[in-house]
């Protein structure tokens, strides 16, 4: 059986997996990261690695990365990632250098995700698909005609920094004001929370310090009937909605999932967020577009690095080779 270690590189910590070309995961080396300067990330990245291939009997033809931030396809470089603040940073080159015998790939870790998902999860057997990873942050991308969009300088999917509220929104890390990233994110359900804080000065979420409230208590609070939580969660499912109808009208995707730790609220978000899309939804027929969560979990990125890894790139799509002509001539 051939397999290939998927590598999902985030900012606290590495995970690496021994996959399978079904998608199935037979392992996995998990590292924390408490430093981000680039030797160090390299090292645990390298470890886990290593473990997970010691981990496993199986052929191991290929490492695949998903790393934040802007990639160099030709060499695996980072060109720039604001989640480490690194800018050229050889990340290609120093895994190569530790296993000089495995082929070794490097993608963007939301595009991972989206081949992960759409390869061996929730998007099997569609054409046009996005995928929205809803975190700290946002980040997706989008498989069109069976092809994996990666943009000419691969900056394809940054679907969280197209502004939906530029007049009246939070302001985002990238700078501008109002995206998508800004208001719909994990961050974005906290900062709802804070604008509306005067309104309702006796609110449970006030009771501990304000720094330390997050999005997962506010989900909970918010289904539990708070009124603080619930105005919040309405104002935030309002904000993800609109981004979702402007990735219709801009892809017309036959499916989006939703993955990351906000989507965990199911179907008490997804209630209210898919009549929201519906009335922005205009010149594609409305209905069409299914918006469910995202079946691979956390495992998604590891998942598509592997596959990458184990196809030589971030294809959607295997195409069969062309049959030789028998009996012709």
């Amino acid at each position: 059986m051939r397999t290939a270690i998927g590598v999902d590189l985030g900012g606290s910590h590495v995970m690496a997996a021994v996959v399978d070309e079904a998608g199935e995961i037979h392992g996995k080396q998990e590292h924390d990261i408490t430093d981000r300067a680039p030797a160090a990330v390299i090292a645990s990245l390298t470890s886990a690695v290593k473990a997970a291939i010691d981990s496993t009997k199986e052929q191991v033809v290929g490492i695949g990365i998903g790393s934040p931030g802007n990639i160099d396809p030709s060499t695996g470089s980072i060109r720039y990632s604001p989640n480490f603040g690194w800018e050229n940073v050889p990340l290609g080159g120093r895994v190569r250098d530790a296993f000089p015998k495995i082929p070794v790939f490097v993608g963007n870790d939301a595009r991972c995700a989206t081949l992960g998902e759409y390869v061996h999860g929730v998007g099997q057997g569609t054409q046009d698909f996005a995928l929205l990873t809803i975190g700290t942050g946002i980040g997706g991308g989008f498989v069109a005609g069976g092809v994996l969009a990666l943009g000419h300088q691969m900056a394809a999917g940054e679907i969280g920094h197209h502004q939906i509220r530029p007049d009246s929104g939070f302001i985002c890390g990238c700078g501008k004001v109002g995206c998508f990233e800004a208001q719909a994110s994990g961050t974005g359900l906290i900062r709802h929370a804070m604008r509306l804080a005067p309104s309702f000065p006796r609110s449970a979420l006030l009771d501990g310090p304000r720094e330390k409230l997050g999005s997962k208590a506010i989900r909970k609070a918010a289904q539990a009937g708070d009124a603080h939580a619930l105005a919040a969660f309405n104002l935030y499912c309002d904000d993800l909605a609109l981004g979702l109808a402007n990735i219709i009208a801009f892809l017309n995707p036959e499916v989006i999932a939703l993955g990351g730790g906000v989507s965990s609220a199911g179907d008490f978000m997804l209630d209210r967020v898919k009549p929201a899309v519906e009335l922005r939804t205009t010149m594609a027929p409305r209905g069409t577009t299914k918006i469910v969560r995202a079946t691979l979990g956390n495992d998604a990125g590891a998942v598509g690095a592997a596959t990458a890894a184990i196809r030589g790139g971030l294809i959607a799509r295997v195409t069969p080779a062309p049959r030789t002509p028998v009996g012709i001539g």
